[in-house]
């Protein structure tokens, strides 16, 4: 298994296809096995992707300090210069969204294309989740098993319709972000990276063509969100997916790669 050096770190990373990179992150304690396998498989026969854990989760390090997105997002400019990637298309999801609105803005020079999925601009224009949600995500519990976890997490990814309809999807999900569960601790310092972060005001100096995508029935970071990043994005198009909630890597994952190609090679 691939492993580099990066900051303070030691990361997991894979490396798929050949030709112009194109960089993905994931969000909140998700990790390599959340994607879904024939779309990584798709983007590859066209672009070189590089996928990865962030600080914290996943099989890289998790070291117990203070967590930020501009760290999550100084760790990933390492790791394409570690790779010795000078430039990259950029997709992020969730929380991955918001690490790729830092490193396009601090490191403009190293990104083409913008793709932010699911995610927002941060806490000072963001409309939040509901407090049904927001209590899902804060609460504590004491020792809670990864499985208890993912049967948490589940309801805020995909609508309760959809839940009910793909079993055998649900089933799989379960095993999969139990497969390298991220410890409370870690969650705990990545949830508070997102709490702090803010770049509502910083992302009009954003200079680069970039695809919003958002699914209709998210309700982890409401659809209203992506109209946020949308009107204070300069050349930015939004593009919303009907029924489709949070977890729509997976939920929708025909659609949003035929939407990643589309953009990408326009």
């Amino acid at each position: 298994m691939p492993f580099i050096k990066v900051n303070d770190i030691k990361m997991y990373y894979e490396v798929h296809g050949e030709g112009f990179p194109f960089v993905m992150i994931m969000g909140l304690t998700a990790n390599v096995d959340w994607w879904d396998a024939p779309t990584i498989e798709k983007l590859s026969k066209f672009y070189k992707v590089i996928i990865f854990d962030n600080r914290g989760a996943g099989r890289t390090d998790k070291p117990k300090m203070d967590y930020s997105i501009k760290l999550f997002a100084d760790d990933t400019i390492e790791l394409m210069k570690a790779l010795k990637i000078q430039k990259t298309h950029m997709f992020g999801i969730s929380m991955g969204g918001m690490i790729a609105q830092e490193l396009a803005l601090n490191y403009p020079k190293q990104v083409e294309k913008l793709i932010l999925c699911a995610t927002h601009c941060g806490l000072s224009k963001t409309i939040l989740a509901s407090p049904e949600v927001m209590e899902v995500l804060t609460k504590s519990r004491a020792n809670p098993t990864p499985e208890e976890i993912a049967k948490d997490t589940i309801p805020l990814l995909y609508p309760k319709d959809f839940i009910e309809k793909n079993p055998d999807l649900i089933k799989d999900s379960l095993e999969m972000m139990t497969k390298h569960p991220i410890p409370l601790f870690a969650y705990q310092l990545q949830l508070a990276a997102i709490m702090k972060f803010d770049a509502c005001r910083r992302i009009k100096k954003l200079n680069k063509s970039t695809l919003i995508i958002h699914g209709t029935k998210d309700i982890l970071i409401p659809t209203g969100n992506a109209h946020i990043l949308e009107k204070r994005i300069p050349n930015a198009k939004k593009i919303l997916i009907d029924g489709a909630g949070h977890g729509l890597v997976r939920q929708e994952p025909e659609i949003l790669t035929r939407l990643m190609l589309e953009f990408l090679e326009s």
